[in-house]
């Protein structure tokens, strides 16, 4: 029988601010965090009102955004010591909690080799500018394979052709999402300098166009007057991974997010920035088109684009006191 670890105040905010600082779709941060004194339960819940019901009606990028949250947690929680037993979806009754995670004293973090995820947390942001035309190596390439395999998904680096097939796709994606007004205007809702809510785009962080029009960046303000961004020349063979699970249901998306996560962070111990590609996953039939069942590419859920590159600001955060919810904590605490 297990012995579930009670969790003090100061390693629940590691925790927590650990996992706040996964990506999410257009940093809407749609998680919540409630620790259950009782039963020694860090709960996970998704949040209403951060749903972007027209870019993501079923919820497939909210999943993949908590399930990037909940393996930062997971990460932390190895920094501190314990081993962290996580459920998905526990509760068919409650669609809103997504995960539950206890505690055990008993961390692998010594058995596990490969660089220190948890001190490249803070490092991690979403680039959006261009990256130079140095090739990743191969060796760096298989790790991350590896490490998406990790989490029971895939993640595939296609060949030229099949690249610019999944390119021209997201180049559609975006073109569509341009031409709808519900979700251009739900875009641009989440465009705007920092404020107290610690969620949403400054401007600053939105990147900018391809001049040769190659690479798709996501235009946030659906070519709003006055807002478009500058024009910078993008490299011209772009390092671009396909992550994907066999199965398609909301424990797949999870399991993708967190397989999303694993690769971001190692990518980031190598030096590495990445930029997320989502925009064909927004629209059924392009989404089922990325498939390559030869390849056991089945269910797609991002496109990853990588390289090395400067700095890029990153996004603000929610203040801890707005996404964590506690009982009465144990006074004890690693």
């Amino acid at each position: 029988m297990r012995t579930w670890q009670p969790l003090g105040e100061a390693a629940l905010r590691k925790l927590v601010l650990a996992a706040e600082a996964a990506p999410s779709i257009h940093n809407s941060q749609p998680w919540r965090f409630r620790y259950h004194p009782d039963t020694g339960a860090l709960t996970v819940h998704s949040v209403e009102e951060r749903v972007l019901p027209h870019l993501d009606p079923l919820g497939h990028a909210l999943h993949l955004s908590i399930g990037a949250a909940l393996f930062n947690l997971c990460v932390a929680a190895r920094h501190l010591g314990h081993e962290p037993v996580v459920r998905l979806l526990p509760d068919p009754a409650s669609p809103h909690l997504l995960a539950s995670v206890h505690m055990t004293g008993h961390s692998e973090a010594g058995a596990r080799a490969g660089p220190d995820l948890y001190a490249v947390i803070p490092e991690r942001h979403t680039s959006r500018v261009p990256f130079d035309d140095e090739p990743v190596p191969g060796e760096v390439l298989a790790e991350l394979v590896e490490a998406a395999r990790e989490e029971d998904a895939t993640l595939h680096f296609p060949e030229p052709q099949e690249k610019q097939r999944l390119l021209a796709l997201t180049s559609e994606a975006d073109r569509r999402t341009t031409m709808d007004p519900d979700r251009t205007e739900e875009s641009r809702r989440w465009v705007h300098a920092p404020d107290r809510s610690g969620a949403g785009m400054p401007q600053e962080v939105l990147g900018a166009r391809d001049t040769g029009a190659h690479l798709p960046m996501r235009d946030f303000t659906g070519l709003a007057p006055g807002t478009l961004p500058p024009r910078r020349a993008f490299e011209r063979n772009p390092t671009i991974g396909l992550l994907a699970t066999r199965n398609d249901h909301p424990e797949d998306w999870l399991r993708a997010g967190m397989a999303l996560e694993h690769v971001l962070l190692l990518a980031t111990a190598h030096g590495l920035r990445a930029s997320l590609m989502h925009q064909a996953m927004e629209w059924p039939d392009l989404r089922w088109a990325l498939r390559d069942p030869e390849r056991g590419i089945l269910n797609a859920h991002m496109l990853i684009r990588m390289g090395r590159a400067d700095t890029h600001p990153g996004t603000p955060r929610r203040p801890l006191r707005e996404v964590l919810e506690t009982g009465a904590l144990q006074e004890r605490s690693p």
